[in-house]
């Protein structure tokens, strides 16, 4: 009997039942072998696996006294200051994430020649192999913009006539490539989405090559190609503070692991929009805006009482999703603040009033405020808990009218460039296969002939 592609038989059930039964690994068992789960310490601070000069993220400083004691967020690209770096584009008035993607890359921030030079550099790439669009996204559309991007990624290293050199200059020119197109690739997905799963117009622009990244975006999104000034210069802030996040998350990390093999940049860049696919690392804004929907239609937000109860049934597993997270808040190494949060924060309220988004900017603020003395009345923390990157920007994604199809692709946009960047460090100063060891706790067992294993 044919039967549905998709159909979990009732023999695979009992199946699946049967392998959860006979998991012998249970937590405590980490703790007897000395493991690190998740490769994090008991106090939640990540494993160190490696070296990097592209990005540092700060919580914490050591003290007179030998103790390590939480400090405002930082967060440094190539030991820059991103507060620092933020400022300086936004005192010149002009978009910034290009000479990100210039400093990720060469380590140096550009002077207004190479400035110029390679963000035409960037404009000569941002096309794609003729007939792609239409033989890649048009003709399979689907219901997921990561996966249709991912698969596009692939597709591409049969276009590209030397995709197994990974010497630098090959490589450089590579991730050139795809930061260039990975703003139209993202685009046109969710067109191909909207056109054939939503039965919406269909329609694709051409990128325009005085434009910036954001201003790409905003123009490839809209059917009208209109937007404001203030509207690009917030998303490619967003862009910015996206690019990069230190080695140790899990995309970049997963970024490391792959381009340790020796394998092509296609397959890296393809693994590493697996992992950010992941809700815990690249869908955490959805949720958070998701958050917020369900908690004006089911609350008063305008009675702080009544937010505070919500809280705290979300942190009970009562509201929501169910599973005891309020979105958007805490971070794995950041307590006191996030400051990619604090910068979204500013611009968040600038986009609220241009927008008309006072009363939605209000209800966040007032959450960041409340939050953290919940979840420290309702958790044991070992550090004190603040708004992360993602409360701000499933805000801003919202005023900016993005759908949220493209919120964590919009996350690969920006992110591509700090993966490029630690594919290449990978590529020059690792030499050896990344190859973790794990404790295998299953005893030595005889083998036992076909004809005398008894079913129980």
């Amino acid at each position: 009997m044919k039967r549905s592609y998709s159909e979990i038989t009732p023999y695979i059930a009992q199946l699946a039942q049967s392998s959860v039964e006979r998991n012998a690994i249970v937590p405590d068992m980490y703790d007897e072998y000395h493991v690190y789960r998740g490769l994090r310490d008991r106090r939640g601070r990540g494993v160190v696996t490696g070296l990097t000069e592209i990005s540092t993220v700060n919580a914490q400083r050591l003290g007179e006294d030998g103790a390590l004691h939480p400090i405002p967020g930082e967060l440094f690209y190539r030991g820059y200051n991103i507060k620092d770096l933020v400022a300086g584009f936004r005192r010149d008035n002009r978009f910034g994430f290009e000479e990100i993607i210039y400093l990720l890359l060469f380590s140096e921030l550009p002077d207004e020649g190479e400035l110029f030079r390679f963000r035409r550099e960037l404009s000569n790439c941002r096309s794609l192999p003729t007939s792609f669009v239409r033989d890649m996204i048009l003709k399979a559309p689907g219901r997921d913009m990561m996966n249709i991007l991912s698969r596009c990624v692939l597709a591409l290293y049969a276009y590209d006539e030397n995709p197994d050199d990974i010497s630098v200059a090959n490589v450089l020119r590579q991730s050139l490539q795809l930061i260039s197109v990975f703003p139209m690739l993202a685009v046109y997905s969710y067109q191909s989405y909207q056109h054939y799963h939503q039965d919406k117009s269909l329609f694709i622009h051409l990128p325009r090559p005085e434009y910036s990244t954001a201003e790409n975006l905003l123009h490839l999104l809209r059917e009208d190609s209109r937007f404001t000034p203030l509207e690009a210069k917030i998303l490619d802030l967003a862009l910015v503070l996206h690019a990069e996040h230190g080695g140790g998350n899990n995309s970049t990390f997963t970024t490391h692991v792959v381009t340790s093999s020796g394998t092509d940049t296609y397959s890296s860049v393809a693994a590493a929009l697996g992992s950010l696919k992941g809700p815990r690392h690249g869908g955490a804004n959805i949720k958070v805006v998701r958050m917020f929907d369900d908690m004006k239609a089911t609350i008063d937000t305008s009675d702080d009482a009544q937010i505070r109860d919500y809280l705290a049934r979300l942190l009970d597993k009562n509201a929501f999703d169910r599973a005891g997270l309020i979105y958007g808040m805490g971070h794995a190494v950041y307590s006191l603040s996030d400051p990619r949060s604090e910068v979204l924060k500013e611009y968040a309220k600038q986009l609220a009033e241009e927008k008309g988004y006072q009363e939605e900017y209000a209800l966040y603020d007032k959450v960041a405020q409340l939050a953290p003395e919940m979840i420290g009345e309702k958790r044991k923390v070992f550090k004190g808990v603040s708004p992360n990157v993602d409360f701000y920007s499933g805000l801003i994604y919202r005023m900016l009218e993005l759908p949220c199809e493209l919120f964590t692709p919009l996350f690969a946009v920006a992110r591509i460039a700090g993966w490029s960047a630690h594919r290449i460090e990978e590529i020059q100063n690792a030499g050896k296969i990344i190859r973790p060891a794990y404790i295998s706790v299953k005893e030595n067992r005889e083998y036992i002939p076909l004809a005398e294993r008894l079913v129980e």
